[in-house]
């Protein structure tokens, strides 16, 4: 960017990948290293990682925290009466013509007391980053939430395909990645997922189209697994009830062990692939009735790579983006007793 580039690298700004871990860490030691160099000035870091509209404080990045010297908050506010500067949902055009259009723009900056470290190993870096967290929200008079950057990737992604109300795919994902130790990148693709079941204007799904996109037919077992997601048994679920409850099936500790286990199942011939009779055959003692057509397109959900043949990859890495399809081998797995694969652990645990 030739004009703002000159800038960031003129105030020597410390570039991080939000989407790369080896980033994300490189960045924390160059926060370290600066803020323990007398030759640096003062670090300036904006822990909430994006812009809100003011009335709320969102969760903090622990960049801030984590080299444990002491914090100087600084909040700002922008009184406004025509037009809020703070940067919403708006473009960067429409921002910068409504700031110039406007004849006063008013910014206040208030510096707060001095908060310091923990002066324990017992208190960590989380519990510095919420002690100050705390502080700049009692003095803004603002609630604090669990939205993270990651509520704004799918808010973006969500107002990409033009869904009415963007904001209905906001699940509070600081707490998520706390809950279930899910990635904002993992939680994109099950909005993508999500989306494709087609949801209506208030952002829920019916089970027609959450059946229908994950190749399954009406019965018994998919209407179970339906059930499963929609704690409000009112015949729809939205996406934050979707993503919680992949989430809970992905955080159970045996959930990688019973993949394993299911594609041991489909793996008859020892090749470390499984071909579309054996699956059928597993299939059909979950879904009893399933057709040819049914049973190709679960075939082809889990062939990733489109080569006729499902590889132990292929396998996992579809129940790794559709968790709760492992229900349907939980026959067969219950059938069996897998001494070597599942150690002291029994099948109904696993299943």
């Amino acid at each position: 960017m030739p004009f703002v580039g000159t800038i960031i690298r003129a105030v020597q700004v410390i570039y991080v990948n939000r989407f790369s871990p080896a980033s994300e860490k490189n960045a924390v030691h160059e926060i370290k290293r600066r803020a323990a160099c007398d030759k640096f000035p003062r670090v300036l870091l904006f822990p909430e990682g994006t812009t809100t509209n003011g009335k709320v404080l969102m969760s903090f990045q622990l960049g801030a925290f984590i080299p444990g010297h002491p914090v100087q908050p600084i909040i700002v506010r922008y009184p406004h009466v025509p037009f809020d500067q703070s940067w919403g949902l708006i473009s960067l055009a429409k921002l910068m013509f409504r700031m110039f259009t406007q004849f006063h723009n008013f910014k206040e900056v208030e510096y707060l007391p001095v908060i310091m470290p923990p002066n324990n190993k017992i208190q960590s870096p989380v519990h510095f980053a919420e002690r100050t967290r705390q502080a700049m929200a009692s003095a803004l008079n603002v609630v604090q939430t669990s939205h993270s950057y990651g509520d704004l990737m799918l808010l973006m992604k969500a107002a990409e395909v033009q869904q009415g109300r963007p904001w209905n795919y906001m699940v509070e994902m600081a707490r998520i990645e706390s809950l279930f130790q899910i990635s904002s990148l993992e939680a994109v693709d099950f909005l993508d997922k999500f989306l494709s079941m087609n949801p209506d204007t208030s952002g829920c799904v019916k089970l027609n189209d959450f059946l229908r996109v994950l190749r399954l037919k009406a019965c018994k077992l998919s209407e179970e697994i339906f059930g499963f997601l929609d704690v409000e048994k009112n015949g729809s679920i939205t996406f934050k009830q979707f993503l919680f409850g992949v989430a809970h099936v992905m955080k159970q500790p045996l959930f990688m062990q019973a993949c394993e286990l299911a594609f041991a199942e489909c793996d008859v011939r020892g090749d470390n692939y499984c071909m579309k009779k054996y699956l059928a055959d597993i299939l059909r003692q979950a879904i009893p009735d399933l057709n040819e057509d049914q049973v190709n397109g679960l075939f082809n959900l889990f062939d990733t790579d489109n080569d006729g043949r499902i590889s132990r990859d292929d396998f996992v890495s579809c129940l790794r983006k559709n968790p709760l399809l492992i229900a349907l081998f939980s026959p067969r797995l219950l059938q069996k007793d897998f001494p070597k694969l599942a150690g002291d652990r029994m099948p109904e645990e696993i299943v």
